[in-house]
């Protein structure tokens, strides 16, 4: 993934110009519209660009746009979402939305999303975390999923002369690569976000709903499946079997060179190529393959929606805001200027000439977000998946195992 250049100060971009005119069916002669975007989401150059064309185009508006810190975000949103002058447009976390939802102090989104923004085109790990009940709060803005990215001189080596398509030539591939003193693929324990791609894969979920109530359904034969195989590919390399990805952080241990592959987002490679310059034009990137080679693997799609608070003092022109950048011109400006998977399939055209990210877009097809609980952030502060999965790995009984963490993850998930 291309270099993100940092955003620019909250001061720098809270830029404004003095509009005049009528906003079209505002009833007001101008509107300031605050937009809150989270750090890192966007380039200074893009914003600065999105920014300057939006009001030339819409005189009667001027645009705030205040970067927020991911850290605390999501008290600092129900915050204002609660108060009576929040800001009009807010980025947040795909996963993050039902949450939001439940305060009732969301705008319904939905015949935007059907009338002008193409909603049956969005990528699924993106809309569906934003539908509440039937009900669009969240519009899709971008998106971001794991790949395979892989050492092309280690496939060489091996004789593999193309990646895999499919699950089972993945896993023969994988160990004609452990050899010789490499690792076939460094798979820690407790990736549990890889591992809900292997659950979904088989037709297996985290959890369900029935009855309005979430229940745990790790210890589904589904599940139990994805789990078999998540082990037997942790079983081709060295991971540690009691920790996540991110201890030791795995594009360090890439690096190293001896790994044929790992599982990350692409921007793990800027990392990978700082820690060993002489991996720069090495690594190659693939989507994760599913159980057949037309079909992909699911994986879990990260990434942004938008939402527009219900007491917003400018809806109209926030919901203007919003179809702006979730639209078709500032989503291609936006895939390209900061390797983003866009919000739409029939857009996936915009990045094909980055690999990396062009092998997220056919993953994010078949992308998926996790349980649309208002709850679900209880379960992943302290996460049952992550020692079931150690324990398996371990050798205890996985459908016992499984059962344990289906039990926590339904307590977690209570109202």
């Amino acid at each position: 993934m291309k270099n993100r250049r940092r955003v620019c100060s909250v001061a720098l971009l809270s830029l404004a110009l003095a509009g005049c005119g009528m906003l079209p069916g505002s009833g007001a002669d101008s509107a300031a519209v605050t937009v809150w975007l989270m750090k890192d989401s966007v380039s200074d150059d893009f914003l600065q660009r999105f920014v300057s064309e939006y009001e030339k185009e819409n005189p009667s508006v001027t645009l705030d746009v205040k970067i927020q810190e991911w850290t605390g975000i999501g008290e600092k949103v129900l915050t204002a979402l609660d108060g009576d002058n929040p800001p009009d447009v807010i980025e947040v976390g795909n996963t993050q939305v039902a949450q939001y939802a439940q305060s009732r102090n969301l705008r319904d989104l939905t015949l935007e999303s059907v009338r002008d923004l193409g909603g049956e085109d969005w990528l699924p790990g993106l809309a569906q975390p934003g539908s509440i009940s039937g009900a669009q709060f969240g519009i899709p803005w971008y998106a971001a999923n794991r790949v395979v990215i892989y050492n092309k001189d280690l496939f060489a080596q091996a004789g593999i002369e193309e990646p895999p398509k499919t699950r089972a030539r993945w896993l023969a591939d994988t160990a004609d690569l452990n050899t010789g003193g490499n690792q076939g693929i460094y798979l820690a324990g407790q990736d549990w976000y890889t591992l809900a791609g292997f659950i979904w894969d088989e037709g297996g979920e985290l959890a369900v709903e029935s009855g309005g109530q979430f229940q745990g359904t790790v210890d589904s034969p589904a599940a139990l499946k994805g789990m078999a195989f998540y082990k037997d590919l942790q079983a081709l390399g060295k991971g540690p079997k009691d920790s996540d990805e991110a201890t030791p952080p795995q594009p360090e241990v890439f690096a190293k060179g001896d790994v044929a592959q790992i599982i990350a987002t692409p921007s793990a490679a800027r990392i990978i190529e700082e820690k060993n310059p002489a991996l720069k034009g090495v690594l190659g990137f693939f989507p994760i393959p599913g159980k057949t080679a037309g079909k992909p693997g699911a994986v879990f799609t990260g990434g942004s929606d938008l939402i527009v608070p219900q007491n917003a003092g400018h809806r109209s022109a926030a919901v203007d805001v919003v179809k702006a950048l979730a639209g078709e011109k500032w989503q291609s400006e936006l895939a390209r200027a900061m390797s983003y998977v866009p919000n739409k399939t029939t857009l996936a055209g915009v990045i094909e000439g980055d690999e990396s990210t062009a092998a997220m877009a056919v993953g994010a097809a078949r992308g998926r977000a996790t349980p649309n609980s208002p709850q679900w952030a209880n379960v992943e502060s302290d996460n049952p998946i992550k020692p079931y999965m150690t324990a398996v790995l371990q050798g205890r009984n996985p459908k016992e195992a499984a059962k344990t963490a289906s039990e926590a993850i339904t307590a977690a998930l209570l109202d």
